[in-house]
């Protein structure tokens, strides 16, 4: 009975409690001091399916695809016309196991590596940040 009899009370002094207390948040826009970088907000690159290969990065002997260093220039002038402030590479999933040092030199000279984030695919390295930085630039 002394249990009840104390759950009850508990109960009641939540009920009230919460009926008293009543929160409020007010924004004013006009009040703001900061403004943020817009390089916060950006894009990053997944290498899921054809996201990099055979998608935004097709090689540099293509020849059906405009291209520049085996970057997609219709890619290229989307992500402009997005006005994408940055974007990310390697994103997701496969940065976990990617090393910057992997995509250096001549490709014919770059160790291959396993994807284990999709499904152990092998990764032959063509693709690196200096592509994408040679064409844009």
């Amino acid at each position: 009975m002394k249990k009840l009899f104390f759950l009850q009370t508990i109960l009641v002094l939540f009920l009230q409690l919460s009926s008293i207390a009543q929160n409020s948040i007010v924004i004013d826009v006009n009040k703001g001091r900061y403004t943020i970088n817009k390089n916060i907000y950006g894009h990053f690159a997944e290498h899921l399916g054809r996201c990099i290969y055979g998608g935004f990065y097709v090689g540099e002997g293509n020849k059906k695809i405009s291209n520049k260093s085996g970057i997609r220039l219709d890619v290229v002038e989307a992500l402009k016309n997005l006005k994408a402030t940055v974007l990310r590479w390697p994103g997701g999933c496969f940065a976990d196991n990617y090393h910057w040092k992997d995509g250096i030199g001549p490709k014919s000279k770059r160790k291959p590596i396993e994807n284990v984030s999709w499904g152990n695919k092998r990764e032959d390295n063509s693709f690196a940040p200096m592509n994408f930085w040679n064409c844009v630039k």
